[in-house]
């Protein structure tokens, strides 16, 4: 048999050019088949929209196109949360480079662009890892190809795909290995510095573990490295400290915005665990290695981890593998221990997401093993013809054996038993393809062939079966039209909030781009998510919205329309106008965006009464008015609570036990029912506009605790009394932006302009044209001391950080630049000095070679460089010419060690 031989080198299968390529093509085209599969728009009506690209991320990208395509700022938005700096939300969300191409798509498809540009980055992921790979393995080997796939479609990948602001740092991050390999063993950070720069530019929060592992890794190669010596390890030290505190600066424009806009973010807590505990074994951890493992995105902190069966089989050869070193393997190995300890063990684990427990979507960092596990398993591919058939047989058993006691011993509901016996399937298959390349009984490119039919199949598979999840797209946009027609039809020139009141996203102002009181981000302002929660209105970590809105709340926020799918039987709100089945209302007691009050408003309204009501039945009195809310007589029945409504009119409830989660509401004898969730969030339940001797009951649906729920109408009478009271000296805008607000306001005395901006440094308030000190009001909102008489009132805008971001970032490219430039005039010097001392060549002779081609030639792939008997090839293997010579023959080189 070993007669038929067919051995062709392997340099000719396929150019390094269209390995590249096919890395970059093949996991796109495996994307693609499997939306043409689920019928992801166009090939369907279903879409890619999936947990937070749903609720935030295509809100988010609506908002910035639209910024975009109309000239606003992408400082400020007026359209979430009542005011948000949107410098930050975009730092932390959207500040990929490659999401500005949005500008150049249609309002309509700003879906398609997040789904096609996730399979864009996705690609380019595939793409990174092989070009890495391919300045570490001998002579182009075509297979590092299979690799580059694996990590482009892994099982973070399949769990995280549809988090688009993540993709760009999982991409560049190989590029950013590559040049720290660079900075260790050639002594140039340039290409570090630039990359991570750029990494930290799209997107900080993964940057930060990226940051972290640099500095371990830094560590780890100078370990490797044979010829390290104390004072090289401290000079570059030094760099690598200069270099990474230039990515840094590079990254200042958009870093430090966020980072000022994070201190007043709920996540801005510390709480640094006190006690060490494990979440499983690494025996367990392990077995996720395995294919179709469904992927952990809940609280439950399993790794997704999976990038190949193969691995299994690779990392045993590895191991076994004489001709690379004990030293690289026990760094290797250990780095692997390290990140499977950081899974599992709690304060490793809050260290790695940046002081903080993630709250889901755990183990957020398992891209980077995945990374050193290919690098593993590519290490062995490329030293493969150091293994032995026995090494292989080793490795094949010891897989098979752990597979088998895996099926015995990990009991986790995301493995179905079909997974194990796929695992031992595929191990099989690869490990017969490896005894067929040893043993030479096929032809490297017949074997090229299968290993890549097989690594096709089995990644499309494990991408089908747990990734991919869709919505309906139409169900989605449905209402868009005629939103939007309703919304082309109001004022333009002045200040006002609106209310979806049937919307899908606390973001729906973004997705439509109105203004409005609601939020979703991580970036949210956690001053007005408490004030939320004192007055009544749905809150939590990173949230706040409209939810519990009152037709006070209304009121003082300024939310003057409202918009309701199909027609609202509330008397006390004006239709305005009618678009398919979406409906106009007009609020008509509604407070501008500043208006002027006393000390009763700032000093005297208790906001810390616990419940809601009360709170806002004590705005009223201390003005000396009536209840706003008026308690209607109700009979507890422990779990469920009933009344009678006495005459027809606005009616809310109050659950006050803090345990129960989820109620619903039926009226008019079971006639109308409504569920309300999240109850525990303490906001108030609107009943809605409920006709008089009709009775209601409110039921426990989460459990049997004791419901302990109050009923309330509105009286409107004392309502109007205060909206009186509170506009007799309005704010009147002249001029809205993003940015700026310019007004004028009376005051009869010595009192305070409060306004529902919410409290931020960036904010500048002027009075008269002199800039005045500002003030926090309720906690959340800007306020300003007037004097008797007329003013003119301007705000200004501008991110706290904005300004010393921009000056860091253009003196850090500064310094880099220069940096090239010495680093290529040095270069220059010394092929002249090389040339005049080896050819004697007069001055005017040297200027006209071309320094860039001195002692080069082509291989048709990249340049190589001959320097004293000794040649470097452009993959950053070092070997002499007797090496070269030699490894024609035996195809072996003398030192495993690669530099870039």
């Amino acid at each position: 048999m070993e007669d038929f031989n067919l051995e062709i080198d392997e340099d000719s299968i396929l150019s390094r050019r269209m390995v590249l390529i096919l890395s970059f093509a093949i996991p796109v085209f495996i994307m693609l088949l499997i939306f043409v599969q689920r019928g992801i728009f166009p090939f369907g009506d279903e879409s890619f929209l999936r947990t937070d690209m749903y609720h935030q991320y295509a809100p988010f990208f609506s908002e910035f196109k639209y910024k975009l395509s109309h000239g606003g700022s992408i400082l400020y938005s007026w359209n979430l949360g009542m005011g948000i700096n949107f410098s930050a939300l975009y730092a932390y969300y959207l500040s990929s480079p490659m999401n500005w191409l949005i500008i150049l798509c249609p309002q309509s498809l700003i879906i398609e662009f997040m789904t096609y540009m996730i399979v864009i980055k996705i690609g380019l992921c595939g793409l990174a890892f092989t070009y890495y790979l391919s300045k570490h393995v001998t002579n182009k080997k075509s297979g590092i190809l299979f690799f580059g796939i694996f990590y482009a479609l892994s099982g973070y990948m399949a769990a995280y795909s549809w988090n688009i602001m993540w993709l760009d740092c999982i991409a560049i991050f190989p590029i950013v290995c590559l040049g720290i390999e660079k900075l260790v063993k050639k002594g140039n950070g340039l290409l570090y510095a630039f990359s991570l720069g750029v990494c930290i530019l799209s997107n900080y929060y993964i940057s930060i573990m990226i940051c972290l592992f640099m500095v371990i890794y830094f560590i780890v190669l100078h370990v490797i490295e044979r010829n390290n010596t104390f004072k090289n390890f401290l000079i570059s030290s030094v760099q690598f400290g200069v270099y990474s505190l230039l990515a840094g600066g590079l990254s200042a424009i958009v870093l430090l915005p966020e980072i000022y806009a994070l201190k007043l973010t709920a996540s801005s807590d510390f709480d640094f665990p006190t006690t060490f505990n494990s979440y499983f074994s690494i025996y367990d951890m392990i077995a996720r290695h395995m294919a179709n493992v469904q992927v952990e995105t809940g609280l439950d902190h399993w790794p997704n981890i999976y990038c190949g069966v193969g691995v299994f089989v690779f990392f045993i050869l590895y191991l076994l593998n004489k001709k690379i070193s004990n030293k690289e393997k026990a760094s290797y190995v250990s780095l692997l221990v390290f990140f499977l300890a950081g899974f599992s063990i709690n304060v490793l684990n809050y260290i790695w997401h940046g002081l903080h427990y993630p709250n889901s979507l755990p183990a957020r960092q398992s891209f980077i093993y995945i990374f050193l596990v290919l690098f593993i398993c590519a290490r062995a591919y490329d030293n493969i013809k150091s293994n032995t058939t026995k090494d292989l047989g080793t490795a094949f058993g010891i897989s098979m054996m752990y597979i088998l006691l895996a099926q015995k011993i990990v009991n986790n509901e995301d493995f179905h038993f079909a997974v194990f016996y796929v695992a031992m399937f595929f191990t099989g298959v690869y490990s017969l393809i490896l005894y067929l390349h040893i043993k030479k009984r096929l032809s490297n490119v017949s074997l090229f062939l299968i290993a890549l039919a097989f690594v096709v199949v089995e990644s499309s598979v494990n991408t089908s079966l747990t990734s991919v999840t869709t919505i309906n797209r139409s169900d989605y946009i449905k209402d868009n039209k005629d939103v939007r027609t309703l919304l082309s039809k109001l004022p333009m020139d002045d200040f006002y909030r609106i209310d979806k009141v049937n919307r899908k996203t606390k973001d729906d102002g973004a997705w439509m781009n109105f203004r409005t009181v609601s939020v979703f981000s991580s970036t949210a302002n956690a001053s007005v998510t408490d004030l939320f929660e004192k007055i009544g209105n749905e809150s939590s970590m990173n949230a706040y919205s409209i939810t519990g809105e009152t037709p006070l709340i209304d009121m003082l926020f300024a939310v003057k329309y409202g918009i309701y799918t199909g027609e609202s039987n509330n008397k006390n709100i004006s239709l305005i106008d009618v678009s398919g089945n979406s409906y106009l209302y007009e609020n008509p007691y509604t407070l501008p965006l500043g208006y002027m009050v006393d000390e009763r408003f700032t000093d005297q309204w208790n906001l810390e009464l616990g419940d809601p009501i009360d709170v806002q039945n004590d705005l009223a009195a201390v003005y000396g008015l009536p209840d706003i809310f008026e308690q209607i007589e109700t009979i507890q029945d422990y779990s469920a609570v009933n009344f009678e409504t006495d005459i027809d009119g606005e009616y809310y409830a109050y659950v006050g036990n803090p345990k129960v989660d989820e109620v619903e509401f039926t009226y008019d004898d079971g006639n109308n029912t409504k569920s309300f969730k999240n109850v525990k969030r303490h906001y108030i339940l609107e009943l809605g506009y409920l006709e008089g001797e009709k009775s209601g009951r409110i039921v426990n649906t989460d459990g049997d605790d004791s419901i302990d729920t109050r009923v309330y109408r509105i009286n409107y009478d004392s309502l109007k009394k205060l909206y009186y009271i509170l506009n007799k000296n309005p704010l009147y805008l002249t001029y809205i932006s993003d940015t700026k607000l310019v007004g004028n306001v009376h005051t009869v005395e010595g009192t305070t302009l409060f306004t529902t901006i919410p409290y931020e440094e960036g904010w500048s308030v002027y009075v008269d044209g002199q800039k005045e000190e500002k003030i926090k009001l309720l906690g959340a909102f800007i306020g300003v001391e007037l004097e008797k008489g007329q003013h003119e009132i301007e705000f200004k805008y501008l991110s706290s950080g904005t300004f010393s971001g921009i000056l860091i970032s253009v003196f850090s490219l500064a310094i880099l630049l220069l940096i090239y430039l010495f680093i290529k005039v040095k270069n220059n010097d010394f092929k002249l000095f090389k040339l005049k001392k080896e050819q004697g060549l007069r001055e005017d002779e040297i200027e006209e070679i071309d320094l860039d081609s001195v002692n080069t030639t082509n291989d048709g792939d990249g340049a190589k460089e001959i320097d004293n008997g000794n040649i470097e090839t452009d993959n950053g293997n070092i070997e002499t010419t007797e090496e070269v010579n030699d490894n024609n023959s035996q195809n072996e080189t003398v030192d495993n060690k690669t530099v870039d």
